[in-house]
């Protein structure tokens, strides 16, 4: 996919995070741009929690300069928070409310109106052709329809960027490529993604991706670049190769 603008969303300068003596990011320092599909890949301990967290506004780095859609995350986590999307591998809606519900819920809490909840709700049910299911229980609905549903509340908002932490962990392989159509769609939309995934194949659907090895970042280009890079004929061989190099391990 082509990235249409060079319009930085996300900006982070020599980023670091500490925990007493451990330093969980070590002067990470990426630029992420508007209608990117940006992964974000490390083992297990490699700190992209942590950095994903500080993104969200959701913690403080210790030092750096980091900035979201031009927000400095030391004095405008409100405004990022109100500014970004987020989805997470549990899918963060709830079971015993139906689909409409969920969505009337969610658009409150993102402080949209009535009639924006309203449109915002036809539009996205209906762009995935289950209109129908509007009056059904969550817990009714099959996982897959589950996870498109989540990503639908995660954007109905309309933020400039959408976190989305292991979005297509537990699904089966068929439902994962289907959930990446809604991806590409947000990126033509405008919205920019940022993704972590433990799923190497996905890696390879992003426009670039970074790998982060004991809190630092080791590598970051398309992965066409960084298969050339590493000599490796995939990003699960790229991958491989880096995370033998890390000292920590959870």
């Amino acid at each position: 996919m082509l990235i249409m603008t060079r319009e930085k969303v996300i900006e982070v300068k020599n980023l670091v995070k500490k925990f007493g003596s451990f330093i969980a990011n070590d002067n990470l320092s990426f630029d992420v741009y508007k209608g990117e599909i940006f992964g974000f890949l490390g083992a297990n301990g490699a700190g992209k929690t942590t950095a994903m967290k500080i993104l969200c506004g959701l913690s403080k780095p210790t030092n750096g300069d980091i900035k979201i859609v031009g927000y400095d995350v030391y004095h405008d986590t409100e405004k990022i928070k109100n500014s970004i999307g987020y989805m997470s591998q549990k899918f963060s809606l709830y079971d015993d409310l139906t689909v409409w519900e969920n969505f009337r819920f969610f658009g409150g809490i993102y402080g949209l109106s009535r009639n924006e909840i309203q449109s915002q709700t036809e539009h996205l049910l209906n762009r995935l052709g289950i209109w129908d299911y509007k009056d059904r229980i969550i817990s009714s609905i099959p996982l897959g329809w589950k996870q498109k549903l989540a990503f639908s509340v995660a954007i109905m908002h309309r933020p400039a960027i959408v976190f989305l932490d292991e979005p297509t962990g537990g699904v089966d392989p068929v439902t994962r490529r289907q959930f990446w159509d809604l991806i590409y769609q947000a990126a033509a939309d405008g919205f920019t993604v940022f993704v972590t995934t433990h799923y190497m194949d996905e890696a390879e659907y992003c426009d670039r991706v970074s790998i982060m090895v004991d809190g630092r970042i080791r590598a970051l280009d398309t992965p066409e670049n960084l298969k050339m890079t590493f000599d490796c004929q995939d990003m699960q061989e790229v991958f491989i190769k880096l995370a033998r190099e890390a000292k920590y391990v959870d």
